[in-house]
This record gives structure tokens, C-alpha cells and sequence, in this order.
């Protein structure tokens, strides 16, 4: 089935695979229900809620690079495991928390078993696919993480029509406990250890960031990171409060976006192949630019067109994502070198993280000024994105090279002379 949809196969990766999948729907499940837990199970404001727990997740971004050195030091694997006892201990402890500390700390705690999870994640997929099959991976994991969220997201909304301290309670201690499946599962994965490899020069970021043509590469994301964030930031905010659709339009574009992912991801990775990575990320930026500018005309329509044509524009956007994701998943851990792709890839996580700092104000300042202003300077931003892979492509040689979708077996040693 997941080879008719274009995925790879599982095969031995089963437990690793089961592993992600879990970790997807419990945060499926977890993120609409956060904020809300919170502020049902303790006496803190909204404003007290939110300032806490933006404080505990900018508290950890510090840490982003650190996980990197572990992942090399360790191996993926190991790291990973860890993360999840760590969100599995966080999650235990969040009924017991009552108090702007507590909520804090606990907060805090799991945001750095999460990054730890993250930051492993990407080296552990390398380490257990070969060149080839590394786009197909990319996506299936995205695909994966969408389905998951979608699951997750419904069942959320069970707990949410029942209402009760119980179904709150269930849901967190349900999602402790998955965490702590997802570290048994991880213990019978065979690969993921620290690969042996002849010591190098010391690496840290300052090393990645010498690094020309990676730091591009990492630009590159960061622009993709970005115009991800206008989903779930400016979307819902634009759709309600400036154009005045109806209340269901943010979770049909949601819906769209996850449906799309999840089913078509592996398709999309398929009919890349022979075509160049730069590209296809090319491709992915117009497909994002021109979503932009329609949900600009949709200002200027009626309500009834208006709702059409964001639906329509919520397509193209999301096959932008479709595009995009699983080619700049695998430059990131193809063009990092072996000994040290934990604390290269832990800065394009850092990209990621710093995005989900800066989108927030960004958008919310865009907004503020108008749909001309907002999608304007989204549109702005996809030139700079473009911009970045250009330069990106220019020195990092990988980039140039095609999408095969094919397992690229090692080369055979020469027979010695007879």
C-alpha cells in the first residue's frame, strides 16, 4: 500500500517508523489542547500562560546546537530514546503543576526532550537510508507527521466535546505514556549508533557556519521555515478578522493541508524524478508565491468567491510544501559531512526554531497594515527564499544533481590485475 502512495518501504524500519508515528499523534493531539489544558487545570490568566510558556520555549532555543555535539557523540539513536523519556517524565508531571514555575519548568523540560528528539531525527534517517531513497524518506516522514497531527487533531476535539478534568487528564497521561512506548520500540532498532569514523577537527556551529555553502543551505530553510509558518500564524487570523469568511474556512484550509500531505507526499516525491533538486525547490517557491497572491485578490471578491478561491489557493500552497520539504530534507543531511551531520543539522534546526519565534510578530505586523502589506511582503519573502537557493545551488554541488528515487548501491572495488 505505502509503495502504490509512492513511499519506500518500511521493511526493517518498522519499529523506527512506529516509533515517529506515535510521537506524531500524541503532538497531533497535544497542540490544540495545550493552551487549554493549562488554563482549565491552574489558576494562570491567559496572559500569564502565554508569557510562560513563551519564556520555557526561547529559554531552550539556546540548546538547539547543543543536541547536534550529542548526536555525534552518541549517535541519533541514543538521543532520541532520551527525548522521549524526557517528554514522557514532562508529561507525567503536568498535573502536578500549578504555579507559573511549575508550568515553566515542566514546559521547558519537554521543549528540550522534543528538540532532542527533533535534532536526532534527521542524522537517524540518514544513517538507515543510502543516496536515492533520501527524498522519498523526507517525505514520508513529513507525510507521516500531517496524518498524524490530522489523527491527533480529531481526537483532540473529542476530548474537547467531553470536556471533562478526566478527558483532559486522560489525553496527558495517554501522551506520557506513548512517549514511553515510543522508547521501547526505539530500543530494538538496530541502527542509529555513532557511525565509525576517523576523528576530524573539531566541529561547532562556528565550523558549520564557515561552511559557505551549507550556511545557504540553511538560508534556504529558514526562508522555507517561514512562508510554513503563514499556515498555522497568519491564515486562520487573515481569513477571519480581514476578509470575514465563514468560521469553518481556517479548518477546511487545515484539513486541505493534511489531507494533501498525507496522501499525495509520496506521489509528489515520485514525479520528481530526473529532475534537478534546485528546481524542484524553484518550482516549490512559485507554487507558494502564486498562493500568496491569490489569497491578496481574494480581498477584492465577494465572500462566497472569496471562500472559493482561498480553498482553491490553499491547494497551490500546499503543493509547495509537497515540493519543497523532501528536497531540502535530504541536501541538509546529504551535503553535511558524516562525522559531524548532528551539529550540521542541528543548525537547520535552529532555523526552524528561530522561525517559530519570528513569525509571530512578523506576520501579526504585516497583517496590522493591510492584505496589500501582508501578502506583499510574503511575496517579498519568497523572493529572498528564491534568492537563497540560487546562491545555495551555486556552491553546494548536490543540489545540481537530480532526483533519482533509485538506492544508490556503494560501488564495487576493482578486481586486481591477473
Amino acid at each position: 500500500m505505502l509503495q502504490r502512495l509512492g513511499f519506500p518501504d518500511v521493511g526493517r524500519h518498522r519499529r523506527f517508523v512506529s516509533a515517529l508515528g506515535i510521537d506524531a499523534l500524541g503532538g497531533g493531539i497535544w497542540i490544540p489542547l495545550s493552551m487549554l489544558y493549562f488554563l482549565r487545570q491552574t489558576d494562570l490568566t491567559l496572559v500569564q500562560l502565554g508569557l510562560v510558556m513563551t519564556v520555557a520555549n526561547l529559554a531552550v532555543t539556546p540548546f538547539v546546537p547543543y543536541v547536534g555535539r550529542l548526536v555525534d557523540r552518541l549517535g541519533p539513536k541514543n538521543v532520541m530514546q532520551t527525548g522521549n523519556l524526557i517528554q514522557g517524565t514532562a508529561f507525567a508531571a503536568y498535573p502536578f503543576c500549578g504555579s507559573m514555575a511549575t508550568v515553566g519548568i515542566a514546559v521547558g523540560v519537554s521543549t528540550v526532550g522534543r528538540t532532542m528528539f527533533w535534532g536526532s531525527n534527521g542524522p537517524l534517517i540518514t544513517q538507515i537510508t543510502r543516496p536515492g531513497e533520501r527524498e522519498q524518506w523526507f517525505g514520508f516522514m513529513q507525510a507521516m507527521r500531517n496524518a498524524g497531527y490530522g489523527v491527533g487533531g480529531i481526537l483532540a476535539a473529542v476530548a474537547l466535546s467531553i470536556g471533562t478534568d478526566a478527558a483532559y487528564e486522560t489525553v496527558v497521561l495517554s501522551n506520557a505514556a506513548s512517549y514511553f512506548a515510543a522508547f521501547v520500540l526505539m530500543t530494538g532498532v538496530a541502527a542509529g549508533g555513532r557511525p565509525e569514523i576517523a576523528p576530524g577537527p573539531a566541529a561547532g556551529r562556528a565550523m558549520v557556519l564557515r561552511d559557505v555553502g551549507y550556511r545557504w543551505l540553511v538560508l534556504s530553510t529558514f526562508g522555507y521555515a517561514l512562508t510554513e509558518m503563514t499556515l498555522n500564524v497568519a491564515m486562520p487570523v487573515y481569513f477571519a478578522e480581514l476578509l470575514g469568511l465563514p468560521a469553518w474556512v481556517p479548518g477546511a484550509v487545515f484539513v486541505i493541508n493534511t489531507v494533501m500531505i498525507g496522501l499525495g507526499q509520496g506521489l509528489v516525491v515520485r514525479s520528481m524524478t530526473g529532475a534537478v533538486r534546485v528546481r524542484v525547490v524553484l518550482l516549490a517557491i512559485s507554487f507558494t508565491a502564486t498562493s500568496f497572491a491569490m489569497f491578496y485578490v481574494a480581498d477584492a471578491l465577494t465572500v462566497p468567491v472569496a471562500t472559493g478561491l482561498v480553498l482553491v489557493a490553499a491547494v497551490v500552497y500546499t503543493l509547495g510544501e509537497l515540493v519543497a520539504g523532501p528536497v531540502l530534507g535530504a541536501l541538509a543531511a546529504e551535503t553535511a559531512p558524516d562525522a559531524h551531520r548532528g551539529r550540521y543539522m542541528s543548525v537547520v534546526q535552529l532555523a526552524w526554531n528561530v522561525s517559530g519565534a519570528v513569525a509571530p510578530l512578523l506576520y501579526a505586523a504585516l497583517l496590522d497594515r493591510g492584505p496589500l502589506t501582508m501578502w506583499g511582503g510574503a511575496v517579498v519573502l519568497c523572493g529572498l527564499w528564491a534568492a537563497a537557493v540560487l546562491r545555495m545551488a551555486a556552491l553546494v554541488p548536490r543540489a545540481r544533481q537530480r532526483v533519482t528515487n533509485a538506492v544508490e548501491e556503494p560501488a564495487a572495488e576493482a578486481a586486481p590485475a591477473g
